[in-house]
């Protein structure tokens, strides 16, 4: 004890020098723990990550579990993938495990897919691994989804068609390639065309194999991300006669603009009877002037010497008989009149 304390004492700067080392190599070995377990389960896999590489991963911003996991399951797949490489697409917001196990989905199905080609996939936000899987095993898509297309035949007859099409991925396409919509969109196309070039709504309800053969000669699938390998029709239906109903809308508005016409012609006919009432007034005025002037007529005549007593009465007379016959002809009117109007009331009442 005196002399260890007497060496503390003689070699002050060894002392705190040492115990610096120690603090060291206690904070080292700490750090070198956090990783050893990683470095040991890749070691054990046959996988060539060094101890300081994962320590620069972290240091990296990189989730190194996440590196070795992804690295040891292409190894045991047999895949050989570049660490870095793994970093890199870690640190542009891919997924790792997502790619690795769609490198060896498809590495087992012999769809010739590399991890740079994985790696856009991934990046371009579409799920790899759904394409792969959808590659070796076909989904069916429902054209549309929760509803049928509706198209008109030649004869009016509405058809209500639904769709379902079986499709597989195109890995080459994916990147840029449409999507399911696209494919729904233009099989609801197709069958729309198909229906509306068929002469009657019979031929479609007895051969609907003539959609699925229209809508599949027309190369649906180029641009898209998809591969078509079938369209087979789910179900077929009749709506409504759209043909009746627009040949109905179109004698209501036939009937509407004659209707019209009717009564431009009847206002017409209201305007030129109320000119001639017009005209009629005017005349009767024109008629009363002139009679007016009779009596001025006679009496410049008598004095003249030209209408004598016994002319003037054959005129009195011949006015006379004119409202004689006036007022008979009146009555008889009234008289046929009246008969008419009891005839209406018995009808009604009848």
């Amino acid at each position: 004890m005196l002399l260890q304390s007497s060496w503390f004492e003689t070699s002050p700067i060894m002392a705190w020098s040492l115990v610096g080392l120690l603090i060291l190599l206690v904070v080292l070995v700490l750090i070198l723990l956090k990783f050893i377990n990683l470095w040991v389960q890749a070691y054990m896999s046959g996988t060539k990550i060094g101890l300081f590489q994962l320590v620069g991963m972290s240091l990296r911003k990189v989730n190194p579990t996440v590196i070795v996991r992804g690295a040891i399951s292409a190894t045991q797949a047999g895949i050989p993938l570049n660490v870095r490489d793994l970093e890199a697409h870690y640190l542009a917001g891919g997924r790792i495990l997502n790619v690795v196990q769609a490198l060896i989905a498809a590495d087992r199905a012999d769809l010739g897919l590399d991890f740079r080609q994985a790696a856009a996939i991934d990046l371009a936000g579409r799920d790899v691994l759904d394409a792969v899987q959808t590659c070796v095993n076909p989904k069916v898509i429902d054209c549309p989804q929760n509803a049928k297309v509706a198209a008109m035949a030649k004869d009016g007859i509405q058809v209500l068609a639904k769709a379902r099409v079986t499709v597989r991925t195109n890995i080459q396409q994916l990147v840029g390639g449409a999507t399911e919509e696209t494919i729904i969109a233009r099989v609801g196309e197709g069958i729309v065309s198909t229906i509306g070039s068929s002469d009657n709504h019979k031929q479609v309800l007895e051969n609907p194999d003539r959609i699925s053969k229209g809508v599949l000669s027309k190369g649906l699938d180029a641009g898209t991300a998809f591969e078509i390998l079938s369209i087979d029709i789910a179900d077929v239906d009749i709506g409504d006669n759209i043909g009746a109903r627009l040949q109905a809308d179109q004698a209501e508005a036939d009937k509407r603009v004659a209707q019209a016409a009717a009564e431009g012609r009847r206002a017409m006919a209201v305007a030129v009877e109320q000119e001639s009432v017009a005209d009629i007034a005017a005349n009767r005025a024109k008629l009363v002037l002139a009679e007016a002037e009779v009596p001025l007529a006679m009496a410049d005549a008598f004095r003249n010497g030209n209408l004598g007593i016994l002319d003037y009465q054959k005129i009195k007379n011949i006015e006379s008989d004119t409202r004689m016959r006036s007022g008979i002809a009146a009555g008889e009117e009234a008289h046929l009149e009246t008969e008419e109007d009891k005839k209406k009331m018995r009808g009604q009442e009848d």
